[in-house]
């Protein structure tokens, strides 16, 4: 097994496992577990489900359980159950937002400035309508 792969812990699965469904038909179905690392994995990653590891299971159950359950709403009940053991039951927050903005993207060095045209500025006529309605007033 790789080092950079993750698995929930013993003590996390614990906490984690009474709340995940069990009716279950069917197929037997690949191990909760294992699963559940791969999705946190593809979640914390930011890869593509189709690279997750094999070592967590065929990426079509990994990507599958992880959008059937969000349906059910397993994950919502699962994040709710965990968090109500925290300080406030009613309000919890998580944010992972970030925006990455290259050096310039603000309009460069000394900000943005409004700036006339070589034209305009040596007293050029201008060619749009508005200006010719104004001219003919």
């Amino acid at each position: 097994m790789r080092k950079s792969l993750f698995w929930l812990s013993e003590a996390q699965w614990a906490r984690i496992a009474p709340h995940l469904p069990t009716d279950v038909r069917g197929v037997p179905r690949e191990d909760d577990r294992r699963v559940i690392s791969g999705i946190i994995h593809v979640l914390k990653t930011g890869c593509r489900w189709c690279d997750c590891p094999r070592e967590y299971g065929p990426h079509t159950t990994i990507y599958n359980r992880f959008v059937r359950w969000a349906e059910r709403g397993v994950w919502e009940n699962l994040f709710r159950k965990l968090a109500s053991s925290g300080r406030s039951a009613e309000t919890q927050i998580i944010d992972s937002t970030h925006v990455k903005a290259h050096r310039s993207a603000s309009g460069g060095k000394g900000g943005s400035k409004i700036r006339q045209s070589a034209a305009h500025a040596a007293g050029a006529t201008r060619r749009s309508m508005h200006f010719q309605m104004l001219k003919g007033v």
